[in-house]
């Protein structure tokens, strides 16, 4: 059993807590920090973890051994680092970081202090995504060629936070939100991104925020990529692999339609799984040595390069490549 303490308890870190408190035997929550204590301590109380203002006395405590990292997307790098200086492993919400330097320094420096990082892409652990991914790399499509996704869905509506909406902590449209899940598979599907073309429509600003992300993505091993995200809109999730023999589509968390040459196609059905608390126990296992960490730090990295083109392609309307100074 993993000690770990939760870092930022708003809407999405309470739901990594009820993910695994009192339902894992592989990792559950003995602190917690955050900046406004009165608002949390209820919640802390019901889940048997006493709660902090201040992270150093957090990372001082001898009982905690990970620390889960809920927070603004811009924190990410320092806590990181700081964690891991502290000996402590490190589970980070996505993004991991906002620039490719960022991610870079903080997966070294999880590497210098010899502690776990993990990665919050609670997708992967979809029934759907690990068939999918099972399908690609058995090599029965054959050379993939392209690949189609989308993740949209109504939380910026329904559960609006201002830190959400600025630039500064949430560039690219909904790209921080949704839309870095379906490039997360891409790259894991299809390796590395090599340039990237991308646009934002606005339609109606914070709060009631309403747009549209697309991206032409070209990968490094050759195959092309469309990726798409609407905010907001009722929950919509579909990545899509083409290969030279078939395809296979993963449809929300538990479907996958698989389409060869020359047969009809065959829609798969899957019993639904809890994500987070896969997610999270996958860390737990990486904190004990038993397995590595589902996400590579190499895909960690490329994921943010890419996260990084798109954004820069936004602002300036043109083609990104991808390399040390993202130049056009």
């Amino acid at each position: 059993m993993i000690d770990a303490a939760i870092v930022g308890l708003g809407r999405w870190g309470r739901k990594l807590v009820e993910a695994v408190q009192g339902r894992s035997a592989r990792l559950r929550f003995v602190r917690g920090a955050v900046r406004h204590p009165e608002a949390a301590r209820e919640f802390a109380a019901r889940h048997g973890f006493a709660l902090s203002c201040d992270l150093a006395e957090v990372l001082a405590d001898p009982r905690v051994q990970a620390v889960v990292l809920a927070t603004p997307h811009s924190a990410h790098v320092e806590q990181v680092v700081a964690a891991a200086a502290a000996g402590k492993a490190v589970f980070c919400e996505k993004p991991l970081a906002l620039d490719r330097a960022g991610a870079e320094r903080a997966v070294e420096a999880c590497r210098r202090a010899g502690v776990a990082l993990g990665v919050g892409q609670d997708k992967r652990f979809w029934p759907s995504m690990r068939e999918l991914a099972r399908v690609v790399e058995s090599g029965d499509l054959g050379e993939i060629l392209h690949l189609e996704g989308n993740s949209s869905n109504e939380v910026a509506r329904r559960h609006f936070s201002p830190w959400r909406a600025a630039p500064q902590e949430s560039p690219g449209g909904s790209m921080t939100a949704t839309g870095i899940h379906v490039l997360d598979a891409f790259v894991r599907l299809a390796g590395a991104v090599r340039r990237v073309y991308a646009r934002h429509y606005p339609r109606r600003d914070p709060p009631q925020l309403l747009d549209t992300v697309a991206v032409l993505l070209e990968h490094e091993c050759g195959a092309s990529g469309l990726l798409s995200s609407v905010r907001t809109t009722p929950f919509f999730w579909r990545v899509h692999v083409f290969g030279e023999r078939g395809s296979a589509e993963a449809v929300g968390e538990n479907e996958l339609v698989l389409r060869r040459c020359g047969e009809p196609p065959r829609r798969l059905c899957f019993a639904r799984e809890d994500a987070l608390r896969l997610e999270l126990e996958a860390f737990a296992d990486a904190v004990e040595g038993r397995a590595p960490y589902p996400v590579s730090p190499s895909q960690m990295i490329e994921v943010v390069a890419a996260l990084e083109a798109i954004c820069r392609s936004m602002e300036t309307g043109a083609p990104v490549a991808l390399g040390a100074r993202l130049a056009a």
